[in-house]
């Protein structure tokens, strides 16, 4: 009988930490089944395509793009451009394109560009960071790019401009 209390302990235990450590994240389902979206449109790609970030400021007008492509796994080119109010945005800084050698490797300080990851990296980060349930903040999860990533991260509570962390896709296109 004793053994036979210790098994449905161990079990009940089991279980317990087994669950807690599935429901990690937030937005598990919707993740899980747009990382498989993902890993369909990597092979069908041949992990060769061309995605958009896009951001800005809602209180100072001004925006920007990152282009970032990738040939066969790697990351060949990332192109930044200010959009919207570039008043006080040197002529110099509104556009400029890194290649292969240079990735992210910006020789302006204050770049806002989007750092070039991989698809798989981005997925990475969307599961042991921007995802990971937090006490203090509010998470945020699309998948408006044919059923792959478009908007993850989080915003934290109480925090007043332009406070979220995480990543906005506007667009994933294979080459």
């Amino acid at each position: 009988m004793k053994h036979k209390l210790y098994f449905i302990a161990l079990l009940f235990i089991n279980i317990l930490t087994t669950s807690c450590s599935l429901d990690d994240i937030d937005y598990q389902n919707d993740f899980e089944k747009s990382q498989n979206n993902w890993l369909d449109f990597k092979e069908s790609s041949n992990d060769s395509y061309k995605y958009l970030v896009s951001g800005g400021s809602v209180f100072t007008d001004y925006g920007w793009e990152t282009t970032i492509t990738v040939s066969n796994g790697v990351i060949i080119e990332r192109h930044f451009e200010y959009t919207g109010n570039t008043v006080n945005i040197p002529v110099d800084q509104l556009e400029w394109t890194e290649n292969e050698n240079e990735i992210n490797s910006t020789k302006y300080e204050y770049s806002l560009a989007a750092t070039a990851l991989t698809l798989d990296e981005i997925y990475l980060k969307a599961e042991q960071d921007w995802l990971i349930k937090r006490k203090n903040a509010t998470s945020y999860f699309e998948s408006e790019n044919n059923g792959l990533i478009s908007t993850c991260g989080y915003v934290e509570k109480e925090c007043m401009d332009d406070c979220f962390i995480g990543i906005i896709i506007e667009s994933i296109v294979n080459l």
